[in-house]
């Protein structure tokens, strides 16, 4: 009896001990911080006045949604492991040339840093989530490392707004959702309150760049995209969710509202806006300038846990201008593509429009999207989720089975245009049309200005873009078909044939349609955060990452679906 007393005593020591432990956890600051816990939790008798934006901060992550059917997608681990061997020399290319540079340059190895006043970590935060979920602990630890020792965004120099935000507030809400780890909560509410500037006043738009130590904002020409207005959404929310500070929620809110308010017609959205908040003459199209508007329509729907019906009618809405005016079909083969639609006149130009058949390989983005929104959004029954793949007229309306149908039809459209010599999509194509028809043997595509100079054009290049692999991602998980998990190998493949250099990295190819390839000396940080993100996911078992749970940002940084804790919004009509 006594011995086993003994045994019982030494293991509640034991137990008490690790209780201790669980909840003293600790991370280490750098020794000079260019911020302070007090600037976000501040103390009652600091005054509310000073603080007005301030609710409580929650106490523990937000509630996650009710646990998914199990498991029915396992991995392919050798097509996994592959990828995750690609990441691996990428990344360890980048930590032996350039670590803690923005960019990098493999060819010639060395990094680069953006906005003149230093670098901010868009190439090791951009990537953490990868790290973290492809389990490179070793890797992960290192670039954690450099995040607490190196990392300040007390930076004399212009940084873009957008790009800031997508990769790295992004990127450290992410490595904060995964891990928990309030290194990252920290320098993403830091690096929030500095961006918090870039906000007119006046119009509620923000400017396109910002000064992160000055806290002073520009705009050349005194505007925005469409993207840069609309592309902070989902950051900034998630940054008011676990900090409670409400100025986070609201300012980009409020950009909504004035979108909502600007709004045209067919419901869709020039690229350009006028510092008032009006839109200006310009180009429509989900390419550049444009896609990710419509991509964070329907994610903060999702992001809230499809508490705010008002961004679905604003989606819905969009949607409904894509089919009406975007959505085209080739001649020959018949395939799907998403147009641009080009103003005409001066003063009627909103509601006066000439399609282009040109698409950017950004639009790709658009097909996995249409596919998410129809299993998400469009359910007839809204508290049961969809099969896998939807039962078409049993779940979804009438706008979910379009969607899908259209979703399917564009990603092999996209598909198609990986019939390269190099088996990698170009920047941007244009459609055959009626009076262009393609010949027999042709595509039902072609490159504008290739092969007309030993200078390729721009839209010729493949730059390590994700949103081919994105659009694959999600068709795989929201059907299963093992086809697509055929269409991510034969892009992976293609990259490690003509994107790899021999002396580690991956590059920008020139020209896809030209072999053997030349290269630009550069390695995306997308490429890190998303391209491998998204084939990797292809492959591994679908409990990884829990589609039902997240959300992605632009830069394919998952962040978590909650119902707000405290903030109630107030964007809440859509007129």
């Amino acid at each position: 009896m006594r011995r086993r007393t003994i045994q019982y005593l030494v293991l509640l020591a034991v137990f008490g001990l690790s209780i201790h432990l669980y909840f003293n956890q600790s991370f280490s600051l750098p020794s000079n911080p260019d911020w302070s816990l007090d600037d976000y939790w501040p103390d009652k008798e600091r005054g509310q006045a000073a603080h007005e934006d301030v609710v409580r901060p929650p106490t523990r992550p937000p509630p996650s949604p009710p646990p998914k059917a199990p498991n029915s997608l396992p991995a392919d681990v050798e097509k996994r492991d592959a990828v995750v061997a690609a990441f691996k020399y990428a990344w360890s290319a980048y930590e032996r040339d350039a670590m803690g540079a923005d960019e990098y340059h493999p060819i010639s190895h060395h990094g680069s840093n953006l906005g003149g006043g230093g670098g901010i970590g868009y190439t090791v935060v951009d990537a953490l989530d990868t790290m973290l979920l492809m389990g490179l602990d070793e890797e992960y630890q290192r670039a954690r490392t450099w995040v607490e020792e190196k990392l300040t965004f007390d930076r004399q120099g212009y940084y873009s707004m957008f790009e800031t935000t997508i990769r790295v507030l992004g990127g450290l809400l992410s490595a904060y959702h995964l891990t928990h780890d309030d290194l990252y909560k920290h320098h993403a509410a830091d690096l929030g309150d500095r961006l918090l500037s870039a906000f007119d006043p006046d119009s509620g738009l923000p400017a396109a760049s910002v000064n992160l130590a000055s806290k002073t904002a520009t705009s050349v020409g005194g505007g925005v995209s469409i993207s840069e207005a609309t592309t902070l959404q989902l950051e900034f929310r998630y940054l008011a969710e676990i900090t409670g500070r409400v100025a986070f929620w609201r300012k980009a809110e409020r950009v909504m509202q004035v979108v909502n308010k600007a709004r045209l017609p067919n419901g869709l959205a020039p690229i350009n806006m006028n510092g008032d908040g009006t839109f200006a003459r310009s180009t429509i199209r989900l390419g550049s300038n444009g896609d990710s508007y419509y991509e964070y329509l329907l994610k903060q729907y999702i992001q809230t846990n499809r508490t705010e019906p008002v961004y679905l009618q604003m989606y819905a809405d969009a949607m409904d201008g894509v089919h009406e005016h975007l959505v085209l079909k080739t001649p020959t083969k018949e395939l799907t593509y998403i147009a641009e639609l080009l103003p005409l006149g001066t003063t009627d130009w909103k509601s006066s429009w000439a399609p282009q058949p040109k698409q950017e390989h950004l639009a790709c983005f658009l097909a996995g999207s249409l596919m998410l929104g129809a299993t998400t959004s469009h359910l007839l029954d809204p508290s049961k989720p969809a099969s896998v793949p939807p039962r078409l007229q049993e779940e979804l309306n009438a706008d979910g089975r379009r969607d899908w149908e259209t979703g399917k039809a564009f990603l092999e459209g996209c598909v198609d245009t990986l019939k390269t010599e190099t088996g990698l999509s170009p920047e941007g194509v244009t459609f055959r049309t009626l009076e262009t028809k393609a010949k027999e043997g042709e595509r039902d595509w072609y490159i504008k200005g290739a092969g007309k100079s030993s200078n390729p054009p721009y839209d010729a290049r493949y730059m390590l873009r994700p949103e081919i692999a994105e659009s694959i991602f999600l068709a795989y998980r929201l059907t299963g078909d093992a086809k697509y998990r055929g269409h991510a190998w034969d892009l992976f493949s293609a990259i490690e044939k003509h994107c790899k250099l021999p002396e580690g990295g991956y590059a920008t190819v020139l020209d896809v349609d030209k072999v053997p390839v030349k290269h630009l000396d550069k390695q995306e940080t997308f490429f890190l955060s998303e391209t491998l993100k998204y084939l990797f996911l292809t492959f591994a078992d679908e409990d990884v990452l829990d589609l039902s749970r997240v959300v992605f940002n632009t830069e394919a940084h998952p962040l978590p679906i909650f119902t707000p804790t405290d903030i109630k919004p107030v964007f809440t009509k859509y007129s």
